[in-house]
């Protein structure tokens, strides 16, 4: 007997972005699902070498909202690297404080979508109202309450000012009783526990298998994270730790991004407390022939930014790697023998962000055949770069 086909999306209500899951089931129960991205492709990474290297800031912060200053920093990284450069010890300090802010807010928007997924419309509102202080902060430190505009290759645009740092400190410290809360929320309810525990757990291998990042691979108790591993910014002048859990299904999924509310409010707070003074950019000039490669711990995980450079005033070339281009793929093991009423959450669980994400197929419009499909485009990505190369 044939499996029944049920379609999510590429317009669904319960998914902020649009994308495309078959699920294969028989009866209830999820047998396969087939992923489809490819809905939104905005050719991010060709728009960026037409732009110098200063205005692709203001370009990648638009990849994703919720992450819009995670792609920055990644690609701020990338060009230190090229250049070789220290950034001013200020300068980390300002970018790391940036980072977690968006950390915060970003966790809270997960937990609230996620509390309204499973009809927890209280957990949903109180996560809009506390998210609020927090863009708060962002607003006053940099003019904007998303799309921040402070990073740039060599350092961050606008300094902070010390005589808000004790508002900033007392905003963030009054913050923690409403964490209390949230964990409060998913540590004791029955019926959350009853909707997330054992649903959609992914395994240590499976982690590995799929190359899973971020909270959905330390859900699993697996020891990732890019701000220990490889340290950058101000992560390795202050105290944390890394915020694991053994369960690998929602549930865990649920319980590492609340942790991680606290440690980012205490990275913060270190932050502010051991600022150091002095300059806070270092005024690049011209840019060398040269690859760069950078990285940062985004909210959903690792953002990993290339920067090829042949001594002009754009990038010659330019390659993202988002978190969710491989968190998305691990959903073709956790879906697998749930219930389609499972299979809403266990999609949303990773955090995914599609736009990130996008990559394309080249198709002739009028016959509808297909030209090229991603693996030819690696192959003339692949080229491309070789002949660049050789043409130094």
């Amino acid at each position: 007997m044939a499996h029944k086909i049920i379609p999510i999306g590429p317009y669904h209500p319960l998914q902020e972005e649009p994308e495309f899951f078959r699920l294969h089931v028989d009866g209830e129960t999820v047998v396969d699902i087939d992923i489809e991205i490819g809905y939104n492709l905005r050719l991010i990474e060709k728009i960026a070498e037409s732009k110098s290297y200063d205005q692709v800031t203001f370009l990648i912060e638009r990849i994703c909202g919720i992450c819009s200053t995670s792609h920055p920093f990644a690609y701020t990284n990338a060009i230190d690297d090229l250049l070789g450069v220290t950034v001013p010890e200020r300068a980390l300090y300002i970018r790391t404080i940036i980072g977690e802010l968006e950390r915060i807010h970003s966790h809270l928007l997960w937990l609230g979508l996620a509390g309204h997924f499973l009809g927890y419309n209280t957990v949903w509102m109180w996560a809009w109202r506390y998210r609020e202080p927090v863009l708060d902060i962002c607003e006053r430190i940099t003019g904007n309450r998303n799309h921040y505009a402070m990073f740039k290759p060599g350092g961050v645009r606008r300094d902070m000012h010390e005589e808000d740092f004790p508002w900033i400190k007392k905003t963030l410290k009054d913050l923690i009783p409403k964490f209390d809360m949230f964990k409060g929320a998913v540590m004791d309810d029955p019926v959350i526990h009853a909707r997330t525990k054992g649903i959609g757990v992914l395994t240590k291998q499976d982690v590995h298998d799929y190359s899973v990042v971020g909270p959905t691979a330390r859900a699993s108790g697996v020891d990732i994270d890019v701000r220990k591993d490889d340290p950058y910014g101000a992560y390795d002048r202050v105290e944390w730790k890394v915020i694991t859990h053994n369960g690998g299904g929602v549930f865990a999924k649920a319980v590492v991004r609340i942790l991680e509310l606290y440690e980012s409010t205490n990275i913060i707070l270190q932050c502010l407390d051991k600022m150091p003074k002095g300059e806070i950019d270092l005024n690049i000039k011209d840019m060398p022939i040269g690859e760069g490669i950078g990285r940062h711990e985004a909210p959903r995980g690792e953002v990993f930014h290339y920067i090829m450079s042949d001594g002009g005033n754009s990038p010659a070339r330019h390659k993202v790697r988002a978190p969710s281009f491989m968190n998305i793929a691990s959903n073709k093991k956790a879906v697998i023998g749930h219930t389609i009423s499972d299979a809403t959450i266990i999609l949303a669980a990773v955090d995914p962000c599609y736009c990130c994400t996008e990559r394309t197929a080249v198709v002739d419009y009028k016959t509808g055949k297909k030209i090229m499909d991603g693996q030819d485009l690696v192959r003339l990505s692949q080229e491309k770069t070789e002949k660049m190369r050789r043409g130094r």
